[in-house]
């Protein structure tokens, strides 16, 4: 595994050949990137450009849970993006999952999940792309909502599993599998090919469990809550080889200078690396 940079992640908004540079300077070696962007300029200029980073991943490029008919359209784009993506090399792409929903009960939702991811993920497939995607773990994020939906590792695993396409897995948040009741021993028992994508961040102390909220966060290793090196760890175990970014939704990281923001960032994932 390797550490890449999401500038977006960390508040960090300027031009992608500065992220690259702050990237660069800071020890990285990926960088996330935009898929559109990388479809608009070509292959070679985006080869150029990222400068040797390794291109990380991609945030799917459109919201999957839109209308039927928008959905169908934006899956044929995306296999021309994907084109785009696979011809720099990146193999990795990735999304988040609501843990809730208030109009379809759990088997309901879970049928329309299966139905579009399968769609998304054949899209990708078929550039050699694997699809992971984020189960969200606290209970904050449930509580208030009239149907619960996916927010654990299992099932997750299951859904990818029961889609079927074969190039389905995990956006392994260590947040999420913290606060979902994730043990060492859950990632541990992991295959390298079910996990796509990972983050690291660390969680406020002094806060219950089931109190903890998802947009207030730490950078990795900042209180020691979560066991982010065991986290890591557990997945340098089984073999893991993708990107790590860090995500750690913090304002004091936001308003700092962008040089200042990585700088930082880059310290803060070296202090939790196995």
């Amino acid at each position: 595994m390797y550490k890449a940079l999401n500038p977006w992640a960390i508040g960090v908004k300027v031009p992608i050949e500065q992220c690259v540079e702050l990237a660069k300077k800071n020890g990285f070696e990926g960088i996330y990137f935009d898929v559109r962007w990388a479809a608009q300029v070509g292959p070679a200029k985006a080869k150029e450009t990222l400068a040797g980073l390794k291109p990380a991943a991609f945030g799917l490029p459109f919201n999957y849970s839109c209308e039927t008919s928008d959905f169908t359209e934006k899956v044929l784009e995306l296999g021309k993006l994907a084109a785009a993506a696979e011809a720099i090399g990146c193999t990795r792409s990735s999304t988040w999952v609501p843990s809730w929903h208030e109009e379809m009960p759990y088997d309901e939702n879970f049928m329309f999940h299966r139905r579009r991811i399968q769609w998304i993920g054949e899209a990708l497939r078929e550039h050699g792309i694997s699809f992971g995607m984020e189960f969200l773990g606290p209970k904050t994020l449930r509580d208030g909502h009239k149907y619960e939906f996916i927010h654990t590792m299992s099932e997750m695993l299951r859904l990818c599993y029961e889609t079927g396409t074969g190039n389905l897995g995990l956006l392994l948040d260590c947040w999420h599998w913290y606060t979902s009741g994730g043990t060492l021993d859950d990632v541990k028992a992991l295959k390298p090919e079910q996990v796509v994508d990972v983050h690291v961040n660390d969680a406020p102390p002094g806060i219950p469990l089931d109190q903890q909220k998802d947009n207030v966060r730490a950078l990795p290793g900042e209180t020691g809550v979560i066991d982010v090196k065991g986290f890591l760890e557990a997945l340098e175990s089984i073999g893991y080889k993708g990107p790590v970014m860090a995500e750690p939704f913090s304002k004091r990281l936001s308003e700092m200078p962008p040089d200042q923001a990585v700088a930082v960032t880059a310290k803060a994932i070296e202090s939790v690396w196995p």
